[in-house]
């Protein structure tokens, strides 16, 4: 018998991808009106006084909380919310992998590599160790000490199917993280007078305490682009963490399992769950540039997308942070989540100061 005709199958598939994709509009357009607003604020800014005092990347999360807290995007809106959120997002770090070499990681030294693994080990203990001692849950301690410690969401996200960790316990680590992440964005710039902070070091205390590596391109860019290739390569050695991390509380999982139940399944890992898509594009475009395969005459347009792109991120990012979520988490993970936050920063001053 013959077979039958795929043509209708993929159709509807074609289809359902159209379908999917026009759902992302309402939203995405909602993030490009705020990104709009945002670059023609600092454009005014820059005729007024030469220079952007507040960066457009700080101007989208500001005026996206603002739009938040007076309207509640229906599900009409939420998707492409989230997809530029995330999605975008991605992309907008992956591409700045074009105007990064390797030579940089190279000249940053071993000791600063190791100081950041050192320093996501003694966080994630840390960090744990003050959770579970304020009374808080094994599992949520994890999600706790694996956000604030290697890369916010991202990594509970990551964390969290693997501990099987409830939905409460995920939103109120996440909804900490993200807004704690926007007041470090906001707030992380102003030390650079008071501790009378290089370029370098700068970078550096950026990416070893701002959770999400596009909100590094946000904290970095009042300092320059000096700040904002070694926080995000700072930031990116933080995120590699997670691998490891993960491939850890897997065969924690998996063997806890086998001792509890006969019938226990190992958990299995994607290897897209160790290193995410957009870190691999990165590190591809960063070799490229390092073996001069990409032009100049490519990077800066490249350069000019991944920020228009990043803009654009954070708006969603602001779009998508209720600072009224602050009253419905309980005392007990506020202060778990705080405390851990100024004690990683503590750190990372401490850090700085070797690399002067």
């Amino acid at each position: 018998m013959p077979e039958p005709s795929k043509g209708p199958d993929r159709q509807e598939q074609k289809d359902g991808v159209l379908k999917r994709a026009f759902l992302l509009i309402p939203g995405i357009l909602v993030c490009g009106v705020v990104t709009v607003i945002s670059l023609g604020v600092q454009a005014a800014e820059e005729r007024v006084f030469d220079h952007p005092y507040i960066e457009a990347l700080v101007v989208a999360i500001l005026l996206g909380m603002a739009v938040r807290t007076v309207w509640q995007p229906s599900e009409r809106w939420r998707s492409g919310i989230a997809f530029s959120a995330k999605q975008l997002l991605e992309v907008a770090v992956m591409l700045l992998g074009a105007s990064i070499s390797f030579a940089a990681i190279v000249a940053s030294g071993y000791l600063l590599i190791g100081a950041i693994a050192a320093t996501v080990v003694i966080m994630l203990a840390v960090t744990f160790g003050l959770s579970r001692m304020l009374g808080l849950k094994t599992r949520l301690s994890i999600l706790i000490a694996c956000g604030n410690s290697i890369c916010g969401n991202s990594a509970i996200a990551a964390v969290a199917p693997i501990i099987e960790a409830d939905g409460d316990d995920i939103a109120s680590s996440i909804s900490f993280t993200a807004i704690l992440g926007v007041l470090m964005v906001l707030g992380l710039p102003l030390l650079i007078p008071l501790l009378k902070l290089s370029a370098t070091q700068y970078g550096i205390l950026a990416g070893l305490t701002v959770y999400a590596v596009p909100q590094v391109l946000a904290a970095t860019v009042p300092a320059g682009i000096v700040s904002t290739q070694i926080g995000t390569l700072v930031k990116l050695m933080r995120v590699l963490m997670l691998g490891p991390i993960v491939v850890g509380l897997s065969l924690l999982v998996a063997r806890r399992r086998k001792h509890q139940a006969d019938h226990a399944k190992a958990v299995s890992i994607s290897p897209f769950k160790l290193v995410p898509w957009f870190i691999v594009g990165f590190l591809v475009l960063a070799a490229l540039r390092s073996f001069q395969l990409v032009p100049d005459t490519v990077t800066a347009p490249v350069t000019k997308i991944a920020a228009i792109l990043t803009v654009v991120s954070m708006a969603a990012l602001g779009l998508g942070v209720d600072v009224r979520v602050l009253s419905t988490v309980g005392g007990r993970v506020t202060a778990a989540v705080t405390l851990s936050l100024m004690l990683l920063l503590g750190l990372s001053i401490a850090l700085v100061h070797f690399f002067r």
